[in-house]
């Protein structure tokens, strides 16, 4: 696997040479550091801690500071990925460079939380008639059974907190990498909100 953890800038349009309009998510990093390994011996499998943008040392407490090697900033995201394609050693740094010779990425990140929503929302219900005098507008129905069982099946969709969720979205065609500005163009939109942090990653499916 390959990736690199990023920053969700927000959404943007670009045209190609035929006037032909893209929409694009701008995802910005910064370097993306080898703070730690993992071995088949020590911890029974192979991966690298990936960590980004330093955290203050104020912040830092000595259990957080401690899975930091000398010489190496305590940094605010980590993540660990596993079957990483190259060679790491501690104290390396990564940029945008990785996804040059990329076309797909799959990117992960933490939908927008939506709060508690209807069955509508949450679920694409199609309501009840609109007609005066109806009293079934935007109400779920019946939800379990009079007789056998005679309770509500788990799973059911019914009304609940809604987003906040892990997300992936595959297969993003890479429209652009620009190395001076630490930023990629993936076309199409990405879980999160502006300023989220997303893991973006070689596609797995192309």
């Amino acid at each position: 696997m390959l990736g690199l953890i990023g920053k969700k800038v927000g959404m943007t349009q670009v045209y190609d040479e035929q006037g032909t309009m893209t929409p694009v998510t701008v995802i910005k990093f910064e370097d993306n550091v080898v703070v730690g390994k993992r071995s088949v011996d020590k911890d029974g499998y192979e991966a690298c801690v990936l960590g980004t943008v330093d955290k203050k040392a104020k912040k830092v407490t000595k259990p957080y500071g401690g899975q930091f090697p000398e010489g190496v900033e305590p940094k605010q995201f980590l993540y660990e990925m596993r079957d990483f394609d190259l060679e790491t050693e501690i104290g390396t740094k990564y940029g945008v460079e990785l996804f040059e010779e990329l076309k797909f990425v799959d990117v992960i990140g933490t939908s927008k939380g939506k709060g508690y929503q209807g069955v509508m929302k949450r679920h694409g219900f199609g309501g009840g008639r609109k007609t005066h005098g109806s009293k079934f507008h935007r109400a779920n129905g019946s939800t379990g059974m009079a007789a056998y069982p005679s309770r509500v099946i788990k799973g059911t969709k019914m009304p609940g907190r809604m987003g906040g969720e892990r997300k992936t979205v595959q297969n993003l065609k890479i429209v652009r990498v620009d190395a001076e500005k630490q930023i990629i163009l993936v076309k199409g939109a990405v879980p999160g909100t502006r300023d989220s942090v997303v893991l973006v990653r070689r596609a797995k499916k192309k």
